[in-house]
């Protein structure tokens, strides 16, 4: 196991320097470039051609062992932006810094969230390939939009005749030891809509160009107009809009994950002192996943940070948060329909991009190994319907029966300063994957299971 830590350390050492971050494209083809690279020469893959003519470029290979079955792991190379305000070491440059009650850990962007689980799994699988103890072959996706919405990999997904084949299940290793909390699997994701509130000073009132705050007994304010519109289409304090119902066939596995949930653990981990709604463990989790979201990430005025002046547009930045059964479209009928009612149709509601979540099954393929991997460590899961996140999944659907997310290690910190993951998390990743991988399709499954379900 030393030997696969300091090959993956070596490889975040080579990636992480690389600012392959939205709107750099010289970073993001560099990366892919480098993975392209790495899969031809280390793990001898062939890499499909049309994936790569894509922007951001997606990195498709295909590792053919003559098996005649088939998994496929996804990853990312994108990682958000960062300064070096604040970081142990510069989050583009990297290096192992002790951290007090964690000891050495790679700290650097995208250690955790995704360039660590990415290094790690493809050292992994060379290690698999190298010993002969996969029985399968494997179809490999990684892209450089996750960050911003998937778009490339959704439309290569989607595309008719996509070059994508079926597989047994679609696999996304990460560090899930969330917090150094009991690792988590999940069974699908939410989706996700981004865009922007904005009101603008026109024939409603408000100005036209900012004026002299003096004006305001008599001079409407976009600021409080766009306030006015946020206040009709969602409820204080989270932006709840609805839930949706609970399929009965979920109902069993909430029910275990509410009775291993602890509360104060999640809040730790949340950096938060308290839930925002009541209840109990099964009531609180049964609401987070089931809970459609108006999520607020910025205000603004413009002008920015003025004084003394009315503005004459102001807009809020939302991620519209959306569990599996509940589509974009709809969604966002609703909303612009809720402004309309309430006299706000001067305030524009604009989506730029989106995707509905998905829910596959609960005993969907590889689910069962990830859980004896993870329990071969010692490590007791919490299984979950779908994360409250959001990731691509449904997309999958075209081509593979389950999109889980699991392996074990401790990371932390993603999307902010001094992302990392412990070394001892990586050793943890590695295991769970040596243990996972081979499990998820054994010998004596014949081709028709590749093909994915209706």
């Amino acid at each position: 196991m030393p030997r696969l830590r300091w090959e993956t350390l070596d490889l975040l050492a080579c990636w992480t320097p690389v600012e392959s971050v939205a709107g750099h494209t010289a970073g993001l083809r560099r990366m892919a470039d480098l993975l392209v690279e790495h899969l031809a020469h280390r793990l001898g893959a062939t890499i499909v051609a049309d994936g790569l003519a894509l922007d951001p470029p997606v990195v498709h290979a295909r590792i053919d062992r003559g098996k005649g079955r088939r998994i496929l792991l996804y990853n990312m190379y994108d990682v958000m932006p960062a300064t070096a305000e604040g970081w142990s070491v510069a989050p583009f440059a990297g290096g192992i810094v002790d951290r007090p009650g964690l000891g050495p850990c790679f700290v650097g962007r995208g250690a955790e969230n995704n360039k660590g689980p990415l290094a790690g799994m493809l050292v992994a699988l060379e290690a698999l390939i190298a010993a002969d103890a996969l029985d399968v072959d494997v179809e490999i996706l990684i892209e450089g939009e996750e960050e911003s919405g998937s778009h490339a990999l959704r439309h290569y997904l989607g595309r008719p005749g996509t070059p994508v084949r079926p597989a047994v299940a679609a696999l996304f290793p990460s560090f899930c030891e969330y917090g150094g909390g009991r690792p988590r699997v999940y069974c699908g994701f939410k989706g996700i809509v981004h865009g922007t509130i904005r009101s603008v000073g026109g024939a409603w009132g408000g100005p036209a160009a900012a004026i002299h705050g003096s004006n305001a007994p008599w001079i409407a304010n976009p600021a409080w107009r766009l306030v006015e519109a946020l206040a009709v289409l969602a409820e204080p304090p989270t932006g709840f809009l609805f839930r949706t119902p609970l399929p009965p066939v979920w109902r069993p596995m909430l029910e275990a994950l509410a009775a291993g949930f602890d509360p104060d653990a999640e809040l730790a981990f949340r950096r938060t002192e308290r839930f925002a709604v009541p209840g109990d463990a099964a009531e609180r989790l049964e609401h987070v996943l089931t809970s459609a979201v108006l999520s607020l990430s910025r205000l603004a005025t413009d002008p920015a940070d003025a004084r003394g002046v009315i503005p004459h547009a102001a807009e809020a930045r939302f991620e519209l948060r959306l569990p599996p059964g509940a589509t974009p479209e709809t969604v966002l009928a609703d909303l612009r329909a809720r402004l309309a009612d309430a006299g706000c149709a001067d305030v524009e509601l604009r989506a730029a991009d989106g995707f509905p979540g998905i829910a596959f099954a609960p005993d969907a393929p590889g689910l069962a190994a990830l859980v004896d991997a993870y329990r071969d460590q010692g490590a007791d899961p919490q299984i979950w319907p779908w994360a409250i996140g959001a990731a691509p999944a449904y997309a999958f659907a075209a081509v593979a029966p389950a999109f889980l997310i699991g392996g074990l290690g401790h990371g932390g910190n993603a999307h902010g300063i001094d992302e990392f993951v412990t070394l001892e998390g990586i050793d943890r990743f590695l295991s769970s994957l040596l243990a996972w991988l081979p499990a998820i399709a054994p010998k004596g499954r014949s081709r028709d299971d590749e093909r994915p379900a209706p």
